[in-house]
């Protein structure tokens, strides 16, 4: 067996027991009964050691030197070994203590978070947290020694390989000051159009849960290979063609159920889409988060709010609720769905607001990793953030800082992937409407596939070939330009062709 073979079957039975954890951790944030809480723990930290001591195998560094002097690889089997490199460097850093330690400490808070949240209790959190958090900073060092990079860089890394703060704080430092007065315009065009009739409730869970169903065929879900369930914060989950999505329902408002199913869709959409042929490989992999939550918001804030889409998606909600009146009507619905509120809550945030409170989540991380902001001060200093860049304050912790599961999971470097996803939904839907003139019309039929098939093509397909910036210039001709997401929200919000 050549080298390339041998590393490649190591990695295929890695990501066989990365399906077990998936799985498990799925069941865990959606359906585990309270009381087996500490005996999953131990399972996952368990199964978290078995993966990581595969993923740093003495064996891999030789089969590397190996394998890449092999003369007989395509493209993607270099680009699978780049992949595999670059893991291995990153996963050589942490001892295994360090992973089970860690894995604990996640599970422990988390399930403290979701009694925290009910509660609206940070102080209850704050012991758990203070251990995940200080883990991170353990990993972040371990990373940054290997990859000569700063702590919180490389805890970025991991979700946005070649991502670096600096970039970030210059484009976030851009919005931050262009978004409140954006936003200030855009209340202004609002208030000059009738408000819309709001859709009278309460709307059932289950009604909520067919229409979310029937949307998910539409957008092209295959429901052989998923499902939908109901957590306390929506994700997308599962294994290699077992792509589970979560959402929460709102009796009183079903689009916030509806606009989570769709979002967390469009994830699982492009987890489906994967080259099927490299699935258990490195560079079958998703390319990062930026791009993965691209692929979430073009169908959420790109597609899905708009005007043709409203076209194919009223009569559906007026069936599965009922309804009757102008509230009901295509256009009254698509005020609604694009009508900017400031509001506390990020996932039920608008596409205009949207991005403040991810740059108050990036900002306020980055101050945490370094020791700038003790933990135990959080709460003052989200209010604080939310009241600058939004211009409100939350009444309690449960619509404040408690309100999502990243850092309880210790997922610290994740939060600026979002807004740079919203950027990239904005230039990856602007290239496939050029690209092909149905993607709209089709829309309004309620035919994403000329949309979801440029996808596959585009993105979908390509796995981890590239770096996200090869795959966007090749996509769209052109690397991430902030112009264009600014360009639609003045398009959309303002009325500017």
């Amino acid at each position: 067996m050549s080298a390339y073979a041998e590393i490649a079957d190591h990695f295929g039975r890695l990501s066989a027991l990365s399906n077990a954890i998936g799985i498990l951790q799925w069941d865990s944030d959606a359906m585990m009964p309270k009381g087996a809480a500490a005996s999953r723990a131990d399972s996952m930290a368990l199964l978290r050691v078995m993966a990581h001591e595969m993923a740093v195998d003495p064996r891999i560094g030789d089969w590397l030197g190996a394998a890449e002097a092999q003369g007989d690889l395509g493209d993607w089997e270099r680009a699978n070994l780049r992949e595999i490199r670059r893991s291995w460097t990153i996963q050589t850093a942490l001892p295994a203590d360090l992973v089970a330690a860690t894995s604990r400490a996640i599970s422990a808070c988390e399930m403290a978070w979701r009694q925290a949240r009910a509660d609206s209790n940070f102080p209850a959190l704050l012991p758990l947290m203070e251990e995940v958090l200080r883990l991170q900073r353990e990993a972040g060092v371990a990373k940054g020694e290997k990859l000569g990079l700063s702590v919180y860089d490389a805890l970025l890394n991991d979700y946005e390989p070649g991502g670096r703060s600096a970039q970030i704080d210059a484009l976030f430092d851009d919005l931050a000051a262009f978004l409140p007065g954006f936003t200030e315009e855009a209340l202004t065009a609002q208030a000059r159009r009738p408000e819309p009739p709001l859709p009278e409730g309460p709307f059932a869970v289950e009604a909520q849960r067919q229409l979310g169903l029937k949307i998910m065929a539409a957008l092209g879900y295959d429901f052989d290979r998923g499902r939908l369930d109901i957590s306390a914060h929506p994700f997308c989950g599962g294994a290699d063609n077992d792509v589970r999505i979560t959402t929460r329902y709102d009796e009183a408002d079903f689009s916030k159920a509806l606009m989570g199913v769709i979002h967390e869709t469009g994830h699982a959409l492009y987890e489906q889409g994967r080259p099927a042929a490299y699935m258990s490989q490195p560079v079958g992999a998703a390319r990062g988060m930026s791009v993965h939550e691209s692929q979430s918001l073009i169908m959420e804030m790109q597609a899905c709010r708009s005007r043709a889409f409203l076209d194919f998606a009223a009569p559906l909600m007026r069936e599965a609720f009922g309804g009757s009146g102008p509230g009901w009507e295509a256009e009254g619905l698509w005020r609604r769905y694009t009508r900017v509120e400031r509001g506390f809550i990020r996932v039920d945030a608008d596409e205009v607001t949207y991005p403040a409170h991810v740059i108050l989540r990036y900002r306020l991380e980055k101050a945490m990793i370094a020791g700038d902001l003790p933990l135990s001060d959080l709460p003052l200093a989200w209010n604080a953030g939310m009241r600058d860049l939004l211009g409100i304050v939350p009444p309690n912790d449960r619509l404040g800082c408690l309100q999502d599961i990243h850092w309880p999971s210790g997922g610290w470097g994740y939060f600026p992937t979002y807004t740079l996803g919203a950027m990239t939904a904005a230039q990856l839907f602007d290239a496939a409407c050029r690209a092909e003139p149905d993607v709209l019309p089709g829309i309004g039929r309620g035919d994403f596939t000329p949309l979801v098939g440029w996808l596959r093509t585009h993105v979908h397909s390509q796995g981890s070939l590239y770096s996200t910036d090869e795959l966007l210039t090749r996509a769209t001709g052109r690397p991430l330009d902030a112009g264009v997401f600014k360009a639609h929200l003045a398009r959309r919000y303002l009325d500017r062709a």
